[in-house]
């Protein structure tokens, strides 16, 4: 695109940063939890119609925006637009209690964003801002897609149930990251996130005295081997070469201190990149549970097994022209490098209908404690990324919407 239009993105978006970051730190003030978020689609209905820009109510809690260019080529004869392209950000919060200490801290105590959702409202917002106010040099439609529950997995088949996909050409999404410097963005094609996946085991055993252990047969115990047997899979069962995870993060079983457990459940999540490792995953899990409890006299069912959502992969040529935005907008020392992650995203389902690229938008900066990964209860983000990230959003639209 001719630099005049860059020029236009970046007066705009430094104009924007105050706005961008008063609006993370309500948003980061206020989170709510999947499929909770009415006050936050809310006061995104507020901003969106301060700007003058459209929007539906699909969902309880989802949202999505049209911003229309006027270009005089944007739309056909017909009326449709010449191309459509889908931008997103996710909305929900985490149950985790904060211990920032920011002043903008959580006002729900045992919520908090920690995952950077509050920063992607307040990009997409900082994003259409801009673009509104050059609707001359979209050549096409933007279509901004607020979604509910991407914690949970479910929000973007929800908002594709609702529509969100019909007619669109391309993708975009960005992802504030704690593993990129400041500064930075990454862009790469292939895979960046993995495929998610959740399952349950139940252990079955005799309960008895916790006096007299050779009376029965302990749940727990086998519950504990099976946790650590589960290990094996990535050290043993997969080559060397290939990325995987298999995490429990529950393990219940037991009823009093002095009783020997009759039964215990244990539930996880895998994370794998290539089909085939995905596809042995369940079986497994299963061989391993249900021989390790049989040696230690119990049994064991894998009672649950729940593919939640695929891999995160970017497309070759969505993902230069993001690099080629990143530098046009941000300059050459803005593309960052980074090797992906087995974190999981739901944007994966869009990018199974439509070509396009998740950005991670580095935020790293050790000089303000901006350090702790996603999820924990000390994240902080600098925020002087978050209106670079929404210039990278602008400048990627309208280099999709001119081709």
């Amino acid at each position: 695109m001719g630099s005049e239009v860059t020029k236009r993105i970046q007066q705009l978006g430094h104009a924007a940063e105050p706005y961008i970051i008063e609006q993370r730190r309500y948003f980061h003030q206020h989170p709510e939890l999947s499929l909770q978020e009415f006050e936050t689609t809310k006061a995104i209905a507020r901003e969106l119609d301060a700007m003058g820009i459209p929007y539906a109510r699909p969902t309880a809690t989802g949202l999505i925006a049209t911003l229309a260019g006027t270009a005089p080529d944007a739309y056909l004869p017909d009326g449709s637009p010449r191309r459509r392209l889908l931008i997103r950000a996710d909305i929900d919060a985490l149950a985790v209690t904060e211990r920032t200490g920011e002043p903008f801290a959580s006002e729900h105590e045992g919520v908090m964003h920690a995952c950077g959702h509050d920063c992607h409202i307040a990009m997409q917002l900082g994003s259409l801002r801009v673009l509104s106010q050059m609707r001359d040099a979209l050549h096409g439609e933007v279509r901004a897609v607020f979604q509910p529950s991407e914690e949970n997995g479910g929000g973007s088949a929800l908002m594709i149930n609702a529509g969100a996909c019909e007619g669109v050409d391309g993708a975009y999404a960005a992802h504030i990251w704690s593993e990129v410097a400041a500064g930075t963005i990454s862009c790469e094609p292939g895979p960046r996130m993995a495929n998610t996946d959740w399952f349950r085991v139940d252990i079955r055993g005799t309960s008895c005295h916790g006096a007299m252990p050779q009376r029965g047969a302990d749940a727990i115990i086998a519950a504990a081997e099976i946790v650590n047997n589960l290990q094996t899979i990535v050290s043993r069962d997969l080559s060397p070469y290939e990325p995987a995870v298999v995490t429990v993060g529950e393990l219940h079983g037991g009823t009093a201190r002095n009783v020997i457990a009759g039964t215990a459940y244990l539930t996880g999540t895998v994370r794998t990149y290539s089909a085939s490792a995905h596809e042995a995953m369940p079986k497994l899990i299963e061989r391993i549970a249900i021989h390790t409890a049989q040696a230690l006299g119990a049994e064991a069912e894998l009672t649950e097994y729940t593919v939640a959502h695929g891999a995160v992969v970017n497309d070759e040529m969505a993902s230069e022209r993001c690099r080629r935005a990143i530098v046009e907008v941000l300059g050459t020392e803005a593309v960052g490098r980074y090797q992906g992650t087995l974190s999981g995203e739901d944007f994966s389902r869009y990018l199974e209908l439509v070509p396009g690229v998740l950005a991670f938008v580095g935020t790293r900066n050790p000089a303000i404690g901006a350090t702790f990964a996603q999820h924990s209860c000390f994240y902080k983000v600098d925020e002087s990324v978050l209106a670079k990230g929404a210039m990278l959003a602008a400048q990627y639209a309208v280099d999709f919407l001119a081709e």
